[in-house]
């Protein structure tokens, strides 16, 4: 898989190096000629000197065959251009951009061309809520614009799913239970899966079927 990363910080080359080790083939984009010269030697990948926001540089770093562009800049303004036309003057698939200050996360959507965003902050958020919850639905991960995400329910002893089987389920057109975590194994689910007080419960649901899901997992 060929990635294109915009930025070369902290976030653009671990990331870098996690999919250069995955056997990908990565292209680092940075506008800093020093820091490209600094950071070279270290990483084997595909390095280039530019500013991200040009489209004539992103014709040069060959950005229509990408099938990823991840925008991993310092600065969200720069994040959004790059993703809009990786997008809409290239055709990039898939588009992961970084959101550096969360008031700007309303802003990272398909308008923009933004297939997933990441916020740090709110990550964390929900990891600890997670962490912690029993009971309670907490959003994960934030796809398509902010339409579709996947929230994850850890089973209370009084939700109305508990001893039901996921056919049984009904559960909305729109969204899809992806995963179960039971005693720290996955469980694929089926339709005669039997759900348990304990199970954490993945599921991709859109705006309009979350509060159906919430109702079905945790209660009204």
């Amino acid at each position: 898989m060929k990635v294109v990363i915009a930025g070369a910080g902290n976030v653009g080359t671990s990331i870098a190096s996690d999919l250069h080790a995955a056997g990908h083939d990565v292209l680092i984009l940075e506008q800093d000629p020093d820091l490209v010269t600094k950071l070279r030697p270290t990483l084997d990948v595909t390095w280039m000197e530019g500013d991200c926001c040009e489209v004539n540089t992103l014709r040069v770093a060959q950005l229509d065959a990408a099938e990823v562009l991840v925008a991993a800049t310092g600065d969200d303004e720069d994040n959004l251009v790059v993703s809009l036309l990786a997008k809409m003057e290239f055709a990039v698939p898939r588009v992961v951009a970084r959101i550096n200050h969360p008031k700007n996360q309303w802003l990272f959507n398909e308008t923009w061309g933004v297939d997933v965003s990441v916020s740090t902050p709110h990550l964390l958020t929900a990891l600890v809520e997670e962490a912690v919850s029993v009971g309670s639905l907490v959003r994960l991960l934030q796809f398509e614009g902010g339409d579709a995400h996947l929230v994850e329910v850890t089973l209370a002893d009084g939700s109305p799913a508990k001893g039901v089987e996921l056919s049984a389920l009904q559960v909305p057109r729109d969204a899809s239970i992806v995963a179960i975590v039971r005693a720290s194994r996955v469980v694929i689910p089926r339709g005669d899966t039997v759900l348990q007080a304990g199970d954490e419960v993945v599921v991709l649901v859109t705006g309009d079927s979350e509060t159906k899901v919430k109702d079905l997992l945790v209660g009204a």
